[in-house]
């Protein structure tokens, strides 16, 4: 056999010995001799980058997971201000809500959530005995009536809703930053917060902080 010859089957041998095992395992041949490619496999991981790329890739991604599932139940839940003070009489928002949630393609999350009735039923010295009894009592109100109300809409198929009972913060945005940046849009947008003048212009609300005012006439924008 020729030098080229015992190349070539030696190639031959490993190329055979990564396409059966791919990028799993190494150790010795059933024989119980390590072959060509279990060597090489001991030595090199035959699978780089892209073994590692995916790992890279979920430890990255598996955050914004759990950011999203947040969203979703947030988006899920039906809070107190969908229900009138007290009661468990859900306003026109509660329904326009339950309609939003119903009409989700191509099918709707059959979990809900309703806000804890925390807000409704303030704490006293009169109550403080059978508070918990009595919030209880009016988020179960509540959840027949988010149930009663979505068998009412039309729906391609039948769903089955469960509702559960949390507690989360009610969600928001500090409407100051989007006044800010609407006064001083006629004028240069920022996104600084600020209070309108007389003028259109706005002036920084922090101590220190800078003057947001209309351009001088005739300066280019």
């Amino acid at each position: 056999m020729t030098k080229s010859m015992r190349a070539a089957a030696a190639a031959a041998v490993l190329t055979a010995g990564l396409g059966s095992v791919g990028c799993v395992g190494t150790g010795a041949h059933r024989g119980g001799d390590a072959t060509l490619g279990d060597r090489y496999r001991n030595y090199v991981d035959p699978c780089y980058p892209e073994r590692y790329n995916h790992a890279a890739r979920q430890a990255t991604i598996a955050p914004f997971a759990q950011q999203v599932h947040n969203g979703h139940v947030l988006n899920q839940t039906i809070y107190t201000y969908y229900f009138e003070q007290g009661t468990d009489k859900l306003t026109p928002a509660g329904t326009a809500k339950l309609d939003s949630i119903a009409r989700t393609r191509p099918a709707p999350d059959p979990k809900l959530y309703i806000q804890a009735a925390t807000d409704d039923i303030l704490l006293t010295d009169a109550n403080a005995d059978k508070i918990v009894e009595l919030r209880a009592e009016l988020d179960a109100k509540r959840a027949a009536a988010v149930q009663k109300y979505l068998a009412t809409v039309p729906a391609y198929a039948p769903v089955q809703y469960e509702v559960a009972v949390h507690n989360p913060a009610t969600p928001g945005v500090n409407a100051e930053f989007a006044t800010g940046a609407y006064r001083t849009s006629a004028v240069n947008y920022s996104g600084a917060r600020g209070t309108g003048t007389a003028n259109g212009a706005a002036i920084g609300t922090g101590g220190g902080g800078t003057s947001l005012t209309a351009p001088p006439a005739g300066t280019p924008r």
